[in-house]
């Protein structure tokens, strides 16, 4: 988990403008940890704000060697390429880091903890965390999540990659702020550097996914009222595998769906059309409860993504989204999550 007290850079070549860079933008939303600087030789001298609407003034630069004058002492890999691999080209900024005395947070499949070329020139007290890693002791999921006493929330989509994670964040912060006992449950390489509990899914094999949720919710389950479980991928997307063992291993109790503002196809498959919303609640309220054998769940509000829209738009959208579903809807980064928190209705 980075903390506070960490002085971090985040390797974000082409992910400030570009499709790769959710995990570095994620950071820079959330997490405690001081951000020092942003590496993107793409975007290096231009403004963050400007470029991303995130309110911190973090200078962006091209290289590790740039960076090293903000004195970091830890490089986030900040990118996600398809397929999670280091690019080759970027091999080389991350071994100097790890030269200059730095740790190092890895999300990408590509382990780099093991590679002797950094271990040999790892500091003392320096460390490199490979995030998505396989929890120990797993077992196939087995539906006990049910007889937990907490609330379980899941944000569901109709797409990767759409806020999600987002949604979840600012319900928890909202939670808080109430002083309710909630809980950010990551599912995910991002979330999982921001919150430091819950279990890399795309690093466990399938046969076991459903279980390892079931386990992360299993050990906070008695100990908090509200755990929000960080969603991934789509029913919708023909490459996810991710929702069903998520609502398996949950069994959650409410469920938030997650869409973008105008979006009609699923992006990387555009010969994948997204249904109608009301169609898409229907769909994943049915596999939630799988013809009965658990229990009914609803979708009980709509987390609408408007962040490429002005605000004159988004309220439209907004607002047209909760007349076709006839549920409250609202942006929660441009706005906060007490309008989906109220839509819970939880009991507390």
């Amino acid at each position: 988990m980075l903390k506070a007290e960490h002085r971090v850079a985040i390797l974000q070549h082409e992910g400030l403008k570009g499709v790769q860079g959710k995990t570095g933008l994620t950071l820079l939303r959330y997490s405690e940890a001081s951000i020092v600087a942003v590496i993107d030789y793409q975007s290096a001298g231009e403004s963050l704000e400007q470029l991303t609407g995130i309110k911190r003034d973090v200078p962006i630069v091209a290289s590790v060697a740039e960076a090293l004058s903000y004195n970091p002492d830890v490089l986030a890999i900040g990118i996600a390429p398809s397929g999670g691999a280091m690019p080759d080209s970027w091999w080389q900024e991350v071994k100097q880091a790890v030269v200059a005395g730095l740790s190092v947070v890895n999300g990408l499949h590509t382990p780099l903890a093991s590679h002797p070329d950094l271990q040999v020139s790892l500091g003392p007290d320096r460390w490199i965390w490979d995030v998505r890693q396989e929890p120990p002791g797993l077992q196939v999921g087995s539906g006990k999540a049910r007889s937990l006493p907490c609330y379980r929330i899941l944000t569901v989509g109709t797409d990767m990659a759409i806020g999600k994670m987002s949604a979840n964040l600012e319900l928890q912060r909202a939670s808080k702020q109430r002083g309710w006992r909630s809980k950010f449950l990551a599912t995910g390489q991002a979330g999982l550097m921001i919150a430091g509990d819950g279990v890399a899914l795309d690093a466990v094999r399938v046969d076991f996914a459903a279980g390892a949720i079931e386990q992360i919710v299993m050990r906070f389950g008695y100990d908090y009222d509200i755990l929000y479980v960080e969603g991934q991928g789509s029913l919708l997307h023909p490459g996810s595998t991710a929702t069903l063992p998520l609502m398996r291993g949950s069994q959650p109790t409410h469920l938030i769906l997650v869409h973008r503002a105008g979006q009609d196809l699923v992006r990387n498959c555009p010969d994948v059309k997204i249904p109608l919303l009301p169609e898409v609640i229907q769909l994943y309220e049915a596999v939630a409860r799988a013809g009965g054998a658990f229990p009914s769940t609803k979708v009980a509000a709509i987390a609408l993504n408007t962040g490429h829209l002005n605000p004159t738009a988004a309220q439209q959208a907004i607002d047209r989204t909760a007349a076709e579903t006839g549920l409250p809807c609202t942006d929660v980064v441009r706005y906060g999550g007490d309008k989906l928190l109220d839509a819970l209705q939880l009991n507390l």
